[in-house]
C-alpha cells in the first residue's frame, strides 16, 4: 500500500485538499499493468482538475491503495479510506475485488465510482452509493457472442478457471448462443495441463476456444500450446476479458498473441477531450494508453463535476448520480438504472471487438461493434 503525493497543479489551489480514494491492483497476483493504466488516467485527470483551480479552490488529492486482486484487502482499504475522510472512492479493475469494495462502500455510505469492473452483480442489493463506467458483463459479452455467431462459430469451447466472474461469463455465452443452436463446452483450465487441454479441445470439435482464465498464467501457456498443435490450426482463440489489450501480452507471446479477438471499451473516434488525453497519457506511460486508462480519466472527470456542483458531502454526492452529465474521453457520460443491475450505470459505454493485427501486432483491428 502506498499514498503518492498530491497530483500536479495542487500548488495553484488553496485550502485543505478534497481526497478521493483510489483502489487499483499494483502488485501480483493483481493484474499490475491494468492497475498502472487505471492509475495513470486517474492521476492525469486529477492534475488537470488542480491546474483548473481544484474543487472550489481546494486541491484534489488522490489517496492510492493497492488491492493486489485481493477482495479482503480491498474491503480493508475501503474501511481505511473512509476513516481518512475521502469524499468518494474510484477505480478497481478486477470484478470480484470491485464487488467487495462496492459492498463495503455501500455499508459505510461512501460514494464509489467503479472504473473498470464489469460483473453484473457488483452489489447484492440495489444501492444509491455505487455507480459504474464500464458496461455490465451481460452487455459486453453478449456483443462478443454476437460476433462469434456472425463469424460462423456455433460450437464454442471455454477454458475456464473457477471464479464468479468466469462462471458468469460462461453462463452469458451459453444463454446467448444456445437459443440459436449453438453449444458451449467447458474445459477445466485448473485441472488440465495445456497439452491435455489441447487434447480435450480436439475431442470437443469446437471451432473457437475462449480464454476465461488469468494472465499471464495460465493464459499464455494455453495460447502457446494451441498455436503449436497442428490439429488446432483452424481453431480461433478469443479472450473476451481483454487480456490482449496490454503490452505485456504482446511482449510475452509475440506473433502468437495476434488474431485473438477481445472486448475493448472505446468508440470509433475519441472525443476532442479524449484526443488530448490520449496524447498526455501516451507521454505519461511512454506507450499508447489502453482503454483502461481512459476509464480512469473519465472516473475523475465525473467525480470532479459532482464535487464542484454538489459539494463534498457523501450523501449529496451519492444522490446526484442521476443528475450528472459529463463530456468524457469516450462520449457523454450519464447514469441510469439498468434492469437487473443494482448500481447506477453508464448505459452508453462504447463496445468493440478487436484483435492485434498479425501483420503488425502493435496495431489493433476493429472486428465488430455493439
Amino acid at each position: 500500500m502506498h499514498t503518492p503525493p498530491s497530483s500536479s497543479g495542487a500548488e495553484r489551489t488553496g485550502g485543505s485538499s478534497v481526497r478521493i480514494g483510489a483502489l487499483v491492483p499494483l502488485t501480483r497476483p493483481g493484474w499490475a499493468e491494468a492497475g498502472r493504466q487505471v492509475l495513470a488516467g486517474l492521476e492525469l485527470a486529477v492534475g488537470e482538475v488542480n491546474d483548473g483551480g481544484g474543487i472550489a479552490g481546494r486541491p484534489l488529492e488522490l489517496v492510492v491503495r493497492d488491492t493486489a486482486a485481493d477482495p479482503e484487502k480491498a474491503a480493508a482499504a475501503v474501511d481505511e479510506l473512509a476513516r481518512l475522510g475521502v469524499a468518494a472512492l474510484a477505480g478497481e479493475y478486477h470484478s470480484v475485488v470491485a464487488r467487495a469494495a462496492a459492498t463495503r462502500a455501500d455499508a459505510l455510505g461512501v460514494p464509489f465510482l467503479c472504473s473498470s469492473a464489469v460483473l453484473d452483480a457488483l452489489t447484492e442489493q440495489p444501492t444509491q452509493w455505487v455507480a459504474r463506467l464500464s458496461p455490465p458483463q451481460s452487455r459486453g459479452w453478449r456483443v462478443f457472442a454476437d460476433f462469434l455467431f456472425a463469424a460462423g462459430h456455433s460450437r464454442i469451447a471455454v477454458a475456464a478457471q473457477q471464479s464468479v466472474y468466469w462462471a458468469s461469463g460462461a453462463r452469458i455465452l451459453r444463454d446467448c448462443l444456445t437459443p440459436r443452436g449453438g453449444t458451449v463446452v467447458e474445459l477445466d483450465a485448473g485441472a488440465l495441463s495445456p497439452s491435455a487441454l489441447c487434447d480435450a479441445l480436439v475431442d470437443s470439435r469446437a471451432t473457437a476456444l475462449l480464454l476465461l482464465v488469468g494472465h499471464p498464467e495460465p493464459a499464455v501457456p494455453i495460447v502457446r500450446a494451441v498455436r503449436r498443435d497442428p490439429r488446432l490450426a483452424e481453431v480461433v482463440i478469443g479472450a473476451p476479458a481483454g487480456q490482449p489489450e496490454f503490452a505485456e501480452w504482446a511482449a510475452l507471446l509475440g506473433d502468437d498473441g495476434a488474431s485473438i479477438p477481445f472486448l475493448r471499451y472505446l468508440p470509433e473516434r475519441l472525443s476532442p477531450l479524449g484526443t488530448r488525453a490520449e496524447t498526455a497519457l501516451r507521454e505519461k506511460l511512454g506507450a499508447a494508453p489502453s482503454f483502461v486508462a481512459f476509464e480512469g480519466y473519465d472516473t475523475i472527470a465525473v467525480l470532479a463535476e459532482l464535487l464542484r456542483s454538489h459539494g463534498t458531502d457523501r450523501a449529496r454526492t451519492a444522490a446526484s448520480w442521476p443528475r450528472v452529465a459529463v463530456e468524457g474521453t469516450r462520449g457523454r457520460i450519464e447514469f441510469t438504472r439498468t434492469p437487473g443491475i443494482g448500481v447506477w450505470q453508464w448505459a452508453a459505454t462504447p463496445i468493440q471487438v478487436v484483435d492485434r493485427d498479425p501483420a503488425q501486432p502493435d496495431r489493433f483491428r476493429v472486428l465488430h461493434t455493439g
